[in-house]
């Protein structure tokens, strides 16, 4: 193993624990939606998602956030897509299997309603596993921290399950498994927030994510050899998938 390399380990999150109390669970919320905020994680998910919808294509583009959690993603990359796309309707479906984090994401819209009046753009929310019954069908698909929660099979099957879905193509953002990974984890989540379940979670997710090339070997296993990986501020990866043209 390399000198800056990090020994892969996965373990339960707090985060996922159902017996976690709801305040603490919201405050973790909140303070991710604070981390993904200071990272530009929506920005660079909306750059990406809108570079693979066509530009001469009339109507409404249906986009799936996957596991959406507080929805902070959800509605910045539908404001940014709303505002990218020459007034093309933006239609956002954020999917959890928390009824806490759609309980969460649905009020983060309601008190963006003045911001997002007048802009093209809806949002639903829907709960449902994904690992068990796969992307919902739409024109892009996006996804934000999420792969380093899954082994590798389920995740093969739920990249797979994208791309069968997906009209036009998918974008997925999660973290680089390395030292300067955990330690802008360690760093990030002390400065940036006061939830326990946070300065807990980061390293353990540091911990359970991939490396570049691990990524990789995930992508080429679910048959999606022309998938771009991209590393991004912080310690990130930006995976992009675009549908080749029939």
């Amino acid at each position: 193993m390399g000198l800056l390399s990090l020994e892969h380990m996965r373990q339960a999150e707090l985060m996922d624990d159902p017996g976690l109390p709801e305040a603490e669970h919201l405050h973790a919320l909140d303070a991710l939606a604070t981390i993904n905020a200071m990272s530009r994680t929506a920005a660079q998910i909306a750059a990406a998602a809108a570079a693979v919808i066509p530009g001469d294509e009339p109507g409404p583009v249906q986009v799936v956030d996957l596991a959406c959690g507080g929805g902070d993603v959800t509605l910045t990359c539908g404001r940014r897509l709303a505002g990218s796309l020459g007034g093309r309707e933006i239609v956002m479906t954020g999917v959890d299997f928390s009824r806490r984090g759609l309980d969460r994401a649905a009020a983060r819209i309601a008190a963006a309603r003045t911001a997002v009046a007048g802009m093209p753009l809806r949002f639903t929310f829907m709960a449902r596993d994904i690992v068990a019954s796969g992307c919902l069908p739409c024109d892009v698909a996006i996804s934000s921290l999420f792969l380093h929660h899954l082994d590798d099979e389920p995740a093969v099957r739920v990249l797979r399950s994208m791309a069968e879905n997906c009209r036009m193509g998918f974008v997925v953002s999660d973290l680089i498994r390395s030292q300067l990974g955990l330690a802008l984890a360690l760093l990030g989540t002390s400065v940036l927030s006061r939830s326990r379940v946070a300065r807990v979670d980061g390293p353990l997710s540091v911990r359970a994510a991939r490396t570049p090339e691990e990524y990789r070997r995930l992508l080429d296993a679910a048959g999606l050899a022309t998938a771009t990986i991209r590393r991004t501020w912080p310690e990130r990866v930006l995976i992009t998938w675009r549908r080749e043209a029939a």
